[in-house]
């Protein structure tokens, strides 16, 4: 679960202006995190398929985000995969 304090802190650090809480970054920010926190979930509960299929979703999910931005604004693209070390 993630707490309200760090989805704050993400919204803070990717927002592209002030009151952005849906842009692609923040988007791909948040989707992240849950990734994370699912994958370690799934590390102690190996046979929790829903949770599973919940995390192939999300990453489905990230994935097209990612292939939104690289189509559109390449800087940004860049700037994301670099501040969440995520593999291009």
């Amino acid at each position: 679960m993630i707490t309200k304090e760090e989805k704050e802190e993400l919204i803070k650090k990717f927002k592209r202006h002030e009151g952005d809480t849906g842009s692609s970054e923040v988007q791909v920010a948040l989707i992240s995190l849950r990734i994370d926190k699912l994958t370690e979930h799934l590390k102690s509960f190996k046979n929790d398929y829903s949770s599973r299929r919940g995390l192939f979703k999300l990453v489905g999910e990230r994935r097209k985000l990612l292939s939104y931005l690289k189509e559109t604004d390449k800087a940004r693209y860049q700037r994301i995969i670099k501040d969440l070390n995520l593999r291009a």
